[in-house]
C-alpha cells in the first residue's frame, strides 16, 4: 500500500510540466464611439467653439458655461474675463490654481498652444495621479480675451479608474481650442 501511495506521489510530482500560477486580475476595457462636433456660436457670447455632440452646455454666469456630459460624468467648466491690461494676473492665477494640484498629483505635465492664424495662444495642463482635475487649459488673444477650462468627474478621484475617460475628453478639449474664435470687441 505504502508503494503504491509512493508510486503514485512520485508519479503526480513529474507529470507537473508547469507552474501553477494564480490568474491575474482582469482589467475593464471602455471604448468610446467617435467624437462628432457641433459649434457654440451663441450671439450673446465674446467667442465660439466646437464641443461634442454628446455634451450639453450649461449656462453658469455672464460668459461662464458648463459643458456636461452625461455618459462620463464629467463637466468641463470654462470661465470667460475680458482682458483688461491684466493678462499676465490673469496667466498667473490660472496656472497657479493648475498647481494648487500638486498637492495630490504625481505629476503635471504642460504643453503649449498656438494658433497665429485664429490668434489663441495658451496652454494645456495635463494631472496625473489622484487629483480633483485631470486637465486644465487656459486659452487667450493676448490683447482682449482669456478663457480657463477645468475637467472636473462626479465620482472620487482614482486616475488609474477614469484614465481611459480623461484620455477621451482630452481630445475634445483640444478640439475646443482648436476651433475658438474670439469676437469683435462690442461685448465689453
Amino acid at each position: 500500500m505504502i508503494r503504491i501511495v509512493s508510486l503514485l506521489l512520485v508519479g503526480l510530482l513529474l507529470s507537473c510540466d508547469e507552474d501553477v500560477l494564480p490568474k491575474p486580475n482582469s482589467f475593464l476595457r471602455l471604448e468610446y464611439e467617435k467624437a462628432t462636433y457641433k459649434s457654440f456660436d451663441d450671439k450673446e457670447y465674446p467667442f465660439s467653439f466646437q464641443y461634442s455632440k454628446d455634451a450639453k452646455v450649461i449656462e453658469k454666469k455672464k460668459y461662464w458655461l458648463d459643458i456636461y456630459y452625461p455618459n462620463l460624468n464629467a463637466t468641463l467648466v470654462l470661465s470667460y474675463m475680458h482682458v483688461k491690461g491684466n493678462l499676465m494676473f490673469l496667466l498667473k492665477d490660472a496656472e497657479k490654481l493648475t498647481f494648487k494640484h500638486m498637492i495630490k498629483a504625481d505629476d503635471i505635465q504642460a504643453v503649449p498652444y498656438e494658433n497665429t492664424q485664429s490668434k489663441v495662444y495658451g496652454k494645456i495642463f495635463e494631472v496625473y495621479g489622484n487629483a480633483a482635475t485631470q486637465i486644465q487649459f487656459h486659452a487667450t488673444d493676448s490683447v482682449s480675451n482669456f478663457m480657463t477650462g477645468a475637467l472636473y468627474f462626479y465620482a472620487k478621484p482614482n486616475y488609474d479608474s477614469i484614465m481611459p475617460a480623461v484620455h477621451y475628453l482630452k481630445k475634445d478639449i483640444v478640439r475646443l481650442m482648436e476651433t475658438i474664435e474670439w469676437k469683435k470687441e462690442e461685448y465689453f
